[in-house]
């Protein structure tokens, strides 16, 4: 039975990839399709699928910085929204019922906004798997999303209290000592090496937060994303995350095949979820809309608003809970169900042509922008660079350091980790943080005296669109790139890009020196 799982997925996985989609659409397909053949989901699955999901809180939590929630575009961008999505829902669902939409007909007030209140969030697990995909965890607008989620992660944690009457244990209090024993947690990080016993270290830490916040009747998510906080300004807590990645991701298939053995679904209740599957672009419109009013760039509103245009598996737990409490019919856990794998769909297909999309209608978009910028939205200048490195991980900073000893103030690095920026001003880097991927930003500086950009990054998609932007900025000069694998260097050169070079053989000092060959410094 465990092989036939494995199998469907993937196969669905793999089939969607082929077809140029997200692998997480097959995972969900492949969950509906054993379901709809009768297969019964093993233990393990739902096991699997929390192991995922608490791995999953607890490296958002090593990348997060806590400074981040309390900013007025976060918490504004939390409240506000969920607020004005809850009023439209419930007048949305009134309106269903009057025109005579069966599951809708049963709904009153209360229920019409309890639903709204399910679906005014936004996936934390869909969310993260796109951003993640696209590197754009640590860029503006993903930073803002995960903001967000967490907010709403905690606003999930008051509603539940509240819903089940469940008060948290009086030793509840003793989790604000927590950050006393965060030198120890560091100790255990330093202890632990590279090795293998670096993830273990993690899969305990993780594991451990999400049992002693359950021990104490809260819940346990939220512990998992606390200790990940605590260990966020670790310098390993890059390393930990990147160790525990793999198994993120492979237990994560699980949750997206658990959601298909929800129930199975009838042509009506498929009607019922494409109908509110239809208000999605309405919660855009409201994260774009107050995202502007807080003074954010257009740009930085409409990517994060896209992103969080979808529906959460938290909306499934609070339909549970409304069915198991008699406030709802069981059969609207199956509506949600469709629903929220709907709106994941959607948000996997969409978000993949978002910058596409913001270029070509980014004069109507920065319209709606307020006269006030923040300062996180400024544009830095790259002085007189001739030579830009973009992307100062592991490879480009090698290649900016080679290049700098034989070119001086003519080469500059860009990076869209405003921290990774800051650690390395302080070395005396010249170094800017700004998203390559922002045609804005490349509009902004003079392209004019840069003869050459060196595309250093992880991702073979983010290279493309970066190269893309620099196209459609009117860039003259030459642009390099680098490839992990083979076929990622062909499809690197199938898109444009002339110059392309394997990350393996011709990495760092290697790729700098072969770049400066293009312009015969």
């Amino acid at each position: 039975m465990d092989f036939i799982w494995i199998f469907f997925a993937f196969a669905c996985g793999l089939a969607c990839r082929l077809a140029s989609l997200p692998p997480l659409i097959g995972f969900l397909s492949a969950g509906f399709i054993l379901n709809y053949m009768g297969m019964e989901p093993a233990a393990g699955l739902e096991t699997l699928a929390n192991l995922g999901i608490t791995l999953m809180l607890f490296t958002i939590g090593l990348k997060l910085n806590v400074k981040q929630l309390f900013k007025p575009e976060v918490w504004g961008g939390t409240a506000g929204p969920t607020v004005l999505w809850v009023s439209l829902f419930s007048i949305f669902s009134l309106l269903y019922a009057t025109l005579g939409l069966s599951y809708f007909a049963g709904l009153d007030l209360k229920t019409a906004a309890l639903l709204g209140f399910a679906l005014s969030f936004s996936s934390t697990v869909c969310i993260v798997k796109i951003l993640e995909e696209s590197g754009e965890m640590k860029t503006r607008h993903g930073k803002l999303a995960i903001g967000i989620l967490v907010m709403q992660d905690i606003l999930a944690v008051v509603f539940l209290v509240l819903a089940t009457g469940k008060i948290p244990s009086i030793y509840a209090l003793a989790l604000l000592a927590l950050p006393l024993v965060k030198p120890l947690l560091d100790r255990l990080i330093h202890a632990a090496g590279h090795g293998e016993l670096l993830p273990l270290t993690g899969f305990f830490l993780a594991l451990g937060g999400y049992e002693l916040f359950t021990l104490v009747g809260v819940k346990g998510d939220l512990g998992a994303l606390i200790f990940g906080l605590l260990l966020s300004s670790h310098v390993k807590a890059s390393e930990l995350s990147k160790a525990l990645m793999g198994f993120k991701d492979l237990f994560l298939i699980g949750f997206f095949l658990s959601i298909g053995f929800t129930a199975l679904p009838t042509l009506e209740m498929l009607a019922m979820a494409a109908f509110i599957c239809l208000l999605i672009p309405c919660k855009f419109l409201f994260f774009f809309f107050l995202m502007t009013r807080l003074n954010l760039r257009g740009r930085t509103s409409f990517l994060s608003s896209l992103s969080l245009s979808n529906y959460s598996e938290f909306g499934l737990i609070v339909a549970a809970l409304a069915v198991a409490n008699g406030w709802l019919g069981d059969h609207w856990l199956v509506i949600l169900a469709i629903a929220v794998s709907i709106s994941f769909v959607l948000s996997s297909i969409v978000y993949r042509h978002a910058h596409r999309i913001y270029t070509s209608k980014k004069f109507w978009i920065n319209k709606l922008e307020t006269d006030t910028r923040l300062a996180e939205d400024h544009y830095d200048q790259p002085g007189n660079a001739k030579v830009l490195v973009v992307g100062m991980g592991r490879v480009g900073k090698g290649s900016y350091l080679a290049l700098r000893h034989t070119m001086g103030d003519d080469v500059w690095g860009i990076d869209a980790e405003s921290e990774r920026i800051e650690t390395l001003q302080k070395r005396n880097y010249q170094v800017i943080c700004a998203d390559a991927e922002d045609i804005d930003f490349w509009e902004s500086i003079e392209l004019s005296h840069i003869r050459l950009v060196m595309l250093a990054l992880p991702s073979t998609d983010d290279i493309i669109n970066v190269y893309e932007q620099l196209e459609a900025a009117g860039f003259e000069g030459e642009i390099a790139a680098i490839a992990r694998y083979s076929d990622d260097r062909k499809k690197l050169e199938r898109s444009g890009i002339g110059h392309v070079f394997n990350f393996y053989a011709e990495a760092g000092a290697g790729f700098a020196e072969e770049s400066k060959r293009l312009i015969s410094v």
